[in-house]
Formats: structure tokens, sequence, C-alpha cells
């Protein structure tokens, strides 16, 4: 009996489990919900603008009061995950996002609306600053941009599902039971996260000494491999300052470090497009197109359709075929989608073209969106990076409190031609400030 437990002890001991994917699978299904909760609002505007008479301006600020409270709380957020860990708050923060969207439908006035998106915004800010983290902590370096990849497919993937779902329950019960059935399923995530994930791999009873092994040792085994194969790509390193950086391993090297900055600065003005875009293509649809709500649901969903594969396949190029350099694919998002957000402001009211159109939009937008969450991951270490992230987060999504807001100011002053030349402006600005930042050779 005790030479049958002992040979047990040593295969498991010598399995390689792969326990990390399940976490990544039940972080993808968490921020699905979690942006499904800031995306429905997109969906049920052209209603509540009607229903409260607001201007488009006012009808902006609904979906930025959001975003106030998400910048605010991601970096306390980070330093709390650096010093206690992730499980605790993320399982917090999943209940009270689900608190907060049941209670948008409660809502008597826009004033109302605004307090519970700020609330909901300060309620989900930990949750990405948490789930980059245990990303960066569960996968070795050489899977860390396919990871991130997917990680943030799960933001697009939202709003595919999202505007679909949301007409068929407005078409049945009303816009106030979209925030209803939406609360529901993170109060069930929260308590799967807070016993089936741990912090560290090493602290999982469902992963083994072999994968926690691979997981922390890879990179090791693997440096020369990873330095020959970069010095092969020597007009693009010349291009995007590839070197040796130095690990980032204090709170105060953070906040000096210009490269979290640019990256941080970067992030801000594509996410201004992101979400500028996921407020207003739905009464951009309905508004300017004269969809049906139907006809609205599925085409709003064709951005995010190619955004889903622009992640998938941007976290693979980046590690498989660039080796893990994170610029090349920022500076082609940003290049693209400034070219994408001209052209649409000349796009055909043919269903079929503009879907086509708006697919190609997403797709060429999220090539290289994920980027953004892994480029720290080379900057810092795994104590600094929970800070690190919470700062790009932090600062990124000052856009997203801006962008929608300044979109209605520019409708009720103009049209969506203004609407999308600022949106190309943001892009194209965004790829001068990543230009700027070094590309780091791993140590």
């Amino acid at each position: 009996m005790l030479l049958t437990a002992k040979r047990h002890k040593i295969q498991r001991a010598e399995t390689v489990t792969r326990y990390r994917w399940f976490v990544l699978a039940f972080i993808f299904v968490i921020y699905t919900l979690s942006y499904g909760d800031r995306a429905n609002i997109g969906v049920v505007l052209p209603v509540i603008k009607a229903e409260f008479q607001l201007s488009n301006f006012e009808a902006g600020s609904l979906a930025s009061f959001f975003f106030v409270g998400y910048a605010l709380t991601q970096i306390p957020a980070g330093f709390w995950y650096s010093l206690f860990g992730v499980k605790k708050l993320m399982a917090l923060s999943m209940i009270m996002v689900s608190v907060f969207t049941g209670l948008i439908g409660t809502s008597g006035s826009a004033f109302m609306i605004k307090m519970y998106r700020l609330g909901l915004g300060l309620a989900e800010g930990p949750t990405p600053v948490g789930m980059a983290a245990t990303i960066n902590t569960w996968f070795p370096p050489k899977e860390k941009g396919i990871a991130s990849g997917i990680y943030l497919a799960a933001a697009k993937f939202a709003p595919v599902i999202v505007p679909p779902i949301c007409v068929a329950i407005m078409q049945s019960y009303g816009w106030r039971y979209v925030f209803y059935w939406f609360a529901l399923p993170g109060i069930i995530l929260a308590a799967g996260w807070y016993f089936l994930i741990k912090d560290r791999p090493e602290e999982s009873p469902f992963c083994s000494p072999g994968e926690v092994d691979y997981i922390k040792n890879t990179a090791v085994a693997n440096q020369q491999k990873e330095i020959q194969q970069k010095k092969s790509f020597l007009w693009l390193d010349k291009l995007i300052h590839l070197k040796h950086v130095s690990k980032i391993e204090t709170n105060a090297q953070i906040f000096c470090s210009w490269n979290i900055w640019g990256n941080t600065f970067g992030y801000c003005l594509m996410l201004s497009v992101v979400n500028g875009i996921l407020t207003w293509i739905p009464s951009y649809l309905v508004n300017e197109k004269h969809f049906s709500f139907i006809k609205m649901g599925f085409v709003a969903s064709a951005p995010w359709i190619g955004a889903v594969l622009g992640n998938l396949i941007g976290g693979w190029i980046a590690d498989k075929i660039f080796d893990k350099r994170r610029k090349p694919l920022m500076l082609v998002s940003t290049l693209s989608t400034a070219i994408m957000m001209l052209l649409l402001i000349n796009s055909p009211a043919d269903a079929r073209l503009l879907g086509i159109m708006l697919f190609f939009t997403g797709f060429l937008l999220n090539l290289g969106f994920s980027a953004f969450t892994a480029y720290p991951m080379g900057l810092t270490t795994k104590k600094t990076f929970p800070i690190a992230i919470a700062v790009v987060n932090s600062g990124g999504h000052l856009g997203s409190v801006f962008s929608p807001m300044f979109a209605g100011f520019l409708l009720d002053k103009f049209n969506y031609g203004a609407v999308f030349s600022f949106f190309a402006l943001c892009a194209a600005l965004s790829l001068l400030v990543i230009l700027t930042v070094d590309e780091p050779i791993q140590e």
C-alpha cells in the first residue's frame, strides 16, 4: 500500500497537467460577462435616450460614468493584489458588479443611471488587473502573448453576443430587464473563482508539480534560443527599438518608466476608439443608417466578431512569428485603425457591405490590441506587474471616460463624419506614441 502511494506521488510529479488553460477559460467567461455588463448600455441607449429626452452628449455621459469609476479603482487594486493576492478581491468585485448591474434596471432618471454606472465601474475596476496578474503568474513567457490574446478576445466576444440578446430581451420585456438578466451570472462565477482559482499554480491541487515547473522554468531553458531568433529581424528591431531593458523591480520605478507611460498613453488613445465604437455604433446604425433594431443587433456584432479573431491571431503571431515582440502588431493596429475610421466616414448603407467593413475594422484594430497588456509583462517582475498593469489600465481607460462624451458632443454639433475623424486622429496619435517606447529583450 505504501509503495503504491509513493508510485502515485511520483507519477503525479512527472505528469504535466494543463490546468492553466482551464484558468484561462474561466477568465474568458468572466471577462465576457464583465464586458457584457458595460456593453449593454450601448444597445439600449437609443431607447433610454428617447425615454429620458437626452442629448447625444448626455447619452454619451451614461457610458462615460462607468469608466470614471473603472479608472479610479485599478491602481488601488494593483497595490492590493501585489500585497495580498488576487482571490478574495476578485470574488468581491464580481459580486458587486452583479449588484450594480441589477440596480441600473431600477433607475427612475438619467442621473440614477449615471450613479449606478459609476458604482459599476468602481466595482469592476479590480477585475482586469486581477485577471492580467493571474495570467502573468500562471503562464510561461512564451505563452503570455497567446494567453493575453485569448483573455482580451473575451472583451470583444461579449459585444458579438450582447446586441442580439439585448434586443430579444427588450422586445419581450423592456430595457430594464436587460440589466436584471445580466446581473445573475456574476454571483455564480464569483463563487467559482473563489474555490477553483488560486493565486499561484503551486497552491492549486489541480496543477501538478510538472506543470508548475514548466510555468516557472521555460524562460531559462529557452533564453539563448530566444535571443538568437531575435537577431534575425534586424530591420524590424531597429524600427521598434529592440534593446536590453532592466526589469522594473520597485513600484517607484514603474512611475518613472517612459516605457510604461508610453504604453499607457497609446492604450488610452486606442481605448478611445474601442469604447467610442462600443457606445455609438448601435445608435449610428439605427439613427444614421435607419436599420431596424433586429438588423442593428446583427450588424453591430460585426466589428466584434472581427475583434475576437484579431485578438486570437494577433497573440499567436506576436508569440510565434515575432518571437514575443509586442510593438510590431501594435503599430499595424494603430495605422490600420486610423485608415478604417476614415473609410467609415463614407460607409455604405447596405447592411451586408457595412457589416463586412465593420468586421475588418474590428479585426485590424484588435490584431495588436492584446500587446498593450502583454507588453508590461516583459518589463516587470511578477511582484511589480500588478501595479504596472493597473497604471496601464487606469490611465488607458481615461480615454474611455472622455471618448463617448466627446463623440456625443461632436454629434450634437456636427455629424458621424466628425466622430469617425476624431477616432482616426486618436489612432494616429497612438501610432506616434508607441514608436517612442522600447521593445525589451526579456532577460
